[in-house]
Parts: C-alpha cells; structure tokens; sequence
C-alpha cells in the first residue's frame, strides 16, 4: 500500500539582485514538450539488405526475391505499444535506395516486387495501423542513394557533380510523395544530416514535424548508438552548434539559446541493424534494457528501439517476448510508488508515514523554463540523520536516480546549484522494480596511436597524408582525434582535414577541436568488414621552424559504451 504524505516542505531560491536579467536560455518548442512527453518510440529497419544478411544493400538481390508475404503492420504497432512507445519511426527508403511506398521516382521499390503483385504499399499499411492504434508515425528517408552516386556519410552529394541537380530533384520528389499521401508525419530522419535544399517541402508539407538532424533539425544524436544520454543531459546547445546540423551530446549547454534535445537511438540485436538468421543471441537482456531505459527516458531524452522484421514482414516472436518483458519490466519500475509530491525552490522533504525501503526516484522539473537546475542531491532521513542517496547535474524533463536500496522516513531533493528559481514538478520515491546503478565495466577510452601514420614527421614543404580509422572506429559514433609533438622544437601546421566514409569525402562529419590540430570526428553510419564500413582520415601537413616529429592519436568522444 502506497505511503501518505505530508505537505512539501520548500525554500524559495533567494533573486540574484534588483533588476537582474537572467541570460537568455534555450526552452522547448510546443512540439518539442509533445516529443519528450513521448519518451520512448520504436525504430523499424527492413530493407533489401535484411535478405542479404547484411547491413548495408548490395543490390545483389533480384527485385523477384522480395516477398514478405506475412508482413504485418498491425503486429508492429503491437510490438511498439508492448514496451510503451508512442510512435513507430520507418525507414522508408535506406541507402540503396529501395523505397517501401509506390514512388515515381525509382523502379527500386515496392511496386516492382511480388508481394501484393507490385499493388501493395508498405508505408501506406503501417500509417493505417498507427492511426487505428493511436500511435504516430516518423519517416526516415536517407539523404543519400548508391543508385545516384550518393553513398553512406555523403548527406545526399554526388560523387558525379553532374547528377547532383537531378538527384536533388529525386529527393525532393520522394519527400513530398511522403509528407503529402500518408497523413501526419510528426518526425522526419535525415541520418547524418542532408546537403540538399528541402526548405520550402518541409515548410510547406511538414512545418510541424520534428527534424532530427540536418539543417532543418529540431532533434540531435547524442554521438553514440548505444542508446545513453550522457550526463550531464543538458538538452540544449549555442545556436551556431544547432545550425550546423550536426549537434551531438558533446556540444551540451545548459545556457545555449536553443534546445536541441537529444533522441537516443539503439538496436535491440546488440549493435544490428536489420534482420540476419540465428541471430537471437544478440537480443540485449531485459536488464540491459532497463540500464539503458534508464540513461535515456531516465535523463529527460527520448529513446528510440530497433525493431527487426523479417524476410517474411514479421517481427521474431522471440523479439516480441523480449518487447513484452521489457513493457512489464518499465511498469514494475513505476509499481512501487511510496509517494510523491512537488513544489517550487531549493529543498523539497516528502514525509513517509512510515518507514519505507526506497530504490529510486523520478524528478522532474518545468522545462518551459529551459534548465534552471544545475546541481541536486538526493538525501533519505534514516534514525534522525540525512544521508545521500544520489545527486547529478542536470534534471530536466525527467530524471530517474537508482541507489542501493535504504530504509527511509522521509527524502529530501536539495537543488544547490540552480540558474533561476526552480519549479519541480514531480518528486516521487519508489521502493522495488529496479537493481541500483552498476556501472558498466571501464570502456576503453584512453587515447590510442592511429595505426597507418607512425611517427609523422613531415618537411617544409606541404603533403598529404592519409590514413585508415576502421581499427580505431570500430562502430559508429563520436571521436576525438588530434596529433601532438613527440620530439623536434618546430612546430606543425595542418589543413584540409577531412573524413572519408566509404572513399568518399564527408566534411559535415568532421569539426575543429578547441585545440590545434585537433578535430572531432563522426561516424553516423553502421560500420561493417566491407568497403562501406570504412572510415580514413585526410590531411595537408608541414613543419615550420625546425624539426617536429608526432603523433596521430585517437579516443572516443564519450564513455557510453562506444
């Protein structure tokens, strides 16, 4: 039975002067509140690939070979609301550029395929299913195509420059197909961001669509894909990070001008993507998933779930099972409520009427505001003495604390470091549901020599040099490179530096560090042992004023499991 409680106890966050004007913060859109409140949504990943076993297509498959004569839209909006997600986001059309909707466009699609003797439509169905089930929907459309020349990482740019106005024209088309036949979208993907102009398509058929990525974007990656917000989850960012389309966790701000929350997204077949057989034991367990849960919803961000169907059209029944206990798993985590309560300022006590073993809390503060908490600690009153139980930075739109399970009267939020008078909307204590907090084992994220360059020793005079990241980027994410002197009192300079995915130039992917010759770089795409799943680095380099020997090093950009 649920503890009453006692009316909040709360100290209200002393003005930091007469006519003092707070700095202006980024807060949530309207459509941005409505996206958080979603908290979780599925993914869901078919392609010509998933009959290859791969993750990229190869267009080694005849157009006669697809036929998923079982698929089942309604089974996906039912895999979706098992775990608790509010709206299915579709890959319409992946980088070979087979579309899953009858475009006219492309012969590479759905109407050229047996299923449904080339009548049927993929993305028709499922907007059906969503509407009857109450769910939205989200498309992802990849910038790109292989078809026009226009590869993984190239954000839709030719490598012929001759075809770029044509292809331009294509995407445009394909998204206008989607935005103006099926309904609401209220979610558009532009994997790795998008070099062509959708402006006046987007105004004009989606003006109310959330974006993630791109020019356009109202949603980032948070630069892994292991489905983790890092903490401190600020969720927004200085307005030139956010224009740039490219925005990730590490460009967190508490005070940026724009909110650019974060969407984590992540495979529920360990790091897969699409369907492959004999493939169950890469399901992640159901704990695993809590553990991410709750570094995602759990730090005021949305979490995005891989769903896999088959060759048939069907999703696994063994992945529907893991769906299932994964739902009962959340509503478990939420069972135990021993009470709750909410309030305005600095402290927060919410009284038990009676000892109660707490595992965990949810704290939520009045986002409208932007992030005005900036530090808070969690204490349990225990025999007449407070104790800390947990405490982090940033709150946000909802944050889950775990902590080793502990015997209370009463608990205490203590905000201690707030940028304007704190609004919390909810304090609620639970006992059960959820093992506390086990970090995961130490991630290697020391800096390690980039194999291929050596000592870099260059001459006065300018060269370029090249090498292969595919050891040291071992699947996508964000990482930091840079080359330091090692001997010699000259000094380096650089220029040019760039990624290559797949052999092909991808600068969008690659920004300037804080210091010199230093660069952040970005692997968006699925990595794999064939030629799309490498990655190089490029530079000019050259000595001035004497001697310089280095080296070229690298590390990921942030330790959630990269």
């Amino acid at each position: 039975m649920p503890c009453a409680f006692l009316p909040a106890l709360f100290v209200l966050l002393a003005a930091s002067g007469p006519g003092a004007e707070p700095p202006p913060r980024g807060v949530p859109t309207p459509g941005q509140l409505a996206w958080h409140a979603m908290e979780q949504q599925m993914f869901l990943c078919l392609d010509p690939c998933t009959w290859q076993g791969r993750e990229y297509d190869d267009h080694s498959t005849p157009l006669s070979e697809i036929n998923p004569a079982a698929l089942d839209t309604e089974q996906w909006c039912e895999a979706a609301k098992s775990f608790g997600a509010k709206q299915i986001l579709f890959v319409a059309k992946h980088t070979g550029g087979f579309c899953w909707w009858p475009t006219q466009t492309t012969e590479y699609c759905v109407r050229n395929i047996p299923w449904k003797d080339g009548k049927g439509d993929v993305l028709g169905e499922l907007a059906g299913s969503c509407r009857r089930h109450g769910l939205k929907l989200g498309v992802y459309i990849y910038p790109g195509d292989d078809q026009w020349g226009a590869g993984i990482g190239s954000g839709g740019k030719t490598a012929d420059p001759a075809k770029q106005a044509e292809y331009n024209e294509v995407l445009r088309r394909q998204w206008t197909e989607v935005l103006t036949n099926y309904g609401e979208i209220s979610e558009l993907w532009f994997d790795g961001s998008c070099v062509v102009d959708l402006s006046d398509v987007l105004k004009t058929h989606a003006p109310n669509a959330m974006v993630f990525q791109g020019p356009h974007a109202t949603l980032r990656w948070p630069g892994n894909e292991a489905g983790v917000c890092p903490d401190p989850a600020w969720q927004s960012v200085r307005s030139a990070d956010a224009d740039s389309g490219v925005a990730t966790g590490t460009l967190s701000d508490p005070d940026g001008e724009t909110w650019l929350p974060m969407e984590m997204d992540t495979p529920l077949l360990d790091h897969k993507w699409f369907w492959g057989p004999d493939t169950d034991p890469m399901l992640k367990s159901v704990d695993k998933l809590m553990d991410i849960y709750c570094q995602s919803v759990g730090r005021g961000g949305v979490l995005l779930l891989n769903a896999t169907p088959d060759t048939t059209g069907r999703i696994p029944e063994s992945h529907m099972r893991r769906y299932r206990d994964f739902g009962k798993a959340i509503q478990a985590l939420y069972a135990g409520k021993a009470g709750e309560t909410a309030g305005i300022g600095t402290e927060l006590v919410l009284r038990l009427e009676k000892p109660a073993e707490i595992t965990h809390v949810v704290i939520r503060e009045n986002i409208e505001k932007g992030h005005v908490v900036r530090a808070f600690t969690v204490e349990g009153l225990s025999d007449g003495k407070w104790q800390r139980l947990a405490g982090a930075q940033s709150l946000g739109y909802k944050r889950i604390e775990r902590f080793a399970p502990a015997t209370v009267e009463a608990l205490r939020l203590r905000v201690t470091e707030a940028a304007d008078t704190p609004e919390i909307l909810q304090f609620a204590a639970y006992g059960g549901g959820v093992a506390s907090e086990t970090p995961d084992a130490p991630s290697e994220t020391g800096w390690a020599p980039v194999p291929g360059f050596g000592d870099l020793s260059p001459t006065d005079q300018w060269q370029t040099v090249e090498a292969d990241l595919s050891f040291v980027i071992p699947r996508p994410g964000e990482y930091r490179l840079e080359i330091v002197r090692t001997s010699g009192g000259g000094s380096l300079e650089t220029e040019g530096a760039t990624l290559l995915i797949a052999g092909v130039e991808a600068p969008r992917l690659i920004t300037p560090g804080t210091q010199p010759n230093a660069w952040i770089l970005r692997r968006t795409d699925q990595v794999t042992d064939d030629e799309k799943g490498k990655t190089a680095f490029r530079l000019r380099v050259r000595r001035i004023g004497g001697e310089w020997t280095g080296e070229v090093r690298i590390r990921p950009g942030t330790d959630v499991g990269l």
